[in-house]
């Protein structure tokens, strides 16, 4: 690759998890439509998301499985054993028209990326970040595990030493879950602490699984301290040949479903510091529950790959475009001026914490 690579689908513009889920925002159609509108993506630097054939899916989940949701999606309905067998049919994990294609788009996505990046370069996928799915059932909005794909894919083209990094609000468990036991994968989540899936409590170092689950309300401060102290050296230390990084906005201040207090410019810091450290990276997205908040975070990460200004009053067609939204939640309904206006936060600076600090050091000795 020449510079970074944008992977997409219009799959995503007229999907939607269901009227009253989390997921039922826009997300990576808008990111799309603001890199376009920036002027920051065209046909040199841009790439059709391919969907996962059933092959590339059973990599990793079960055949029973696959060909479960391929049954439910074409079905419209989840029987009672659908439920109890593979947790589709809830709220959590809805049945929906696409509900197998777009998954499988979004893992075909960071398997694509991780062919990209192979060779060379940084591919962003923000459809991905699907790092709650298990081997034979749904989690956590998850229907597949994308980051998973895009590791074995990775390993399969001979780079065996990969480092996972996921700043996601909620704990990367479905990954971690499957290279605990493979010492050339190391993991490295940044997640809110007694939050939902209540895991990534601690850290294994003999299987390079290393956690830093946060206090609520962690600050930019504490982010870049986090990031300098702790994940930056684990991830030196480690060589990997390539990275994974899951870039969740729902750790923003402005996100519904956490309660930590990042401005998007924490994440784009993180993604710069982490890129910087190989040659070879994939990043995907992950959570993000507020769609303004989501858009401008995600959209920020592409300009920051490609080394754009990202601190902009926006243009009046831009701001057309995240205006047009309609988001069926309170904040939604009295949106903040700034949503609009520009497309990085204000900086949320604050002290590090002595709880953060003990963290670090706990991390460290492990």
């Amino acid at each position: 690759m020449t510079g970074p690579v944008l992977i997409g689908s219009e799959i995503y513009r007229g999907s939607s998890y269901g009227r009253n889920h989390p997921l039922s925002i826009p997300r990576v159609s808008l990111v799309l439509d603001l890199c376009r509108a920036l002027g920051w993506v065209d046909e040199a630097n841009y790439v059709d998301s391919p969907q996962a054939t059933t092959a590339q899916l059973t990599r990793f989940h079960t055949p029973d499985y696959v060909a479960a949701v391929q049954r439910i999606e074409r079905d419209g309905r989840a029987t009672a054993e659908d439920r109890e067998t593979y947790n589709i049919g809830y709220m959590e994990n809805p049945v929906f028209p696409e509900m197998f294609r777009r998954p499988a788009t979004a893992c075909g996505g960071s398997i694509k990326a991780a062919e990209l990046a192979a060779f060379g370069g940084v591919a962003f996928n923000p459809a991905g970040g699907l790092h709650h799915g298990q081997k034979g059932k749904a989690s956590g909005f998850c229907f597949f595990n994308d980051p998973v794909l895009a590791i074995f894919r990775l390993k399969e083209l001979g780079l065996q030493r990969v480092a996972y990094v996921d700043i996601d609000a909620h704990h990367g468990d479905g990954v971690e879950a499957v290279f605990a036991d493979d010492p050339a994968v190391l993991t490295v989540s940044m997640h809110e602490r007694d939050r939902w899936p209540f895991s990534g409590t601690s850290s294994i170092p003999d299987s390079a699984v290393l956690n830093l689950p946060v206090p609520k309300g962690l600050n930019d401060d504490e982010c870049a301290f986090l990031l300098g102290e702790c994940i930056v050296p684990a991830v030196e230390t480690f060589r990997p040949d390539a990275i994974v990084m899951q870039c969740g906005a729902d750790a923003l201040k402005d996100d519904p479903l956490s309660k930590l207090a990042l401005s998007n410019r924490a994440i784009w810091s993180a993604v710069d510091a982490v890129t910087a450290l190989s040659d070879k990276c994939v990043i995907v997205g992950g959570g993000g529950y507020n769609p303004w908040s989501v858009a401008r975070c995600w959209t920020g990460i592409w300009g920051t790959l490609n080394g754009q200004a990202t601190d902009m009053e926006l243009s009046l067609e831009t701001r057309a475009l995240l205006q047009d939204i309609e988001w069926r939640h309170s904040l939604g309904r009295n949106p903040k001026k700034r949503w609009f206006r520009t497309l990085a936060d204000k900086p949320r600076p604050g002290p590090v914490r002595d709880c953060v600090r003990a963290l670090a050091g706990r991390f460290k000795a492990a």
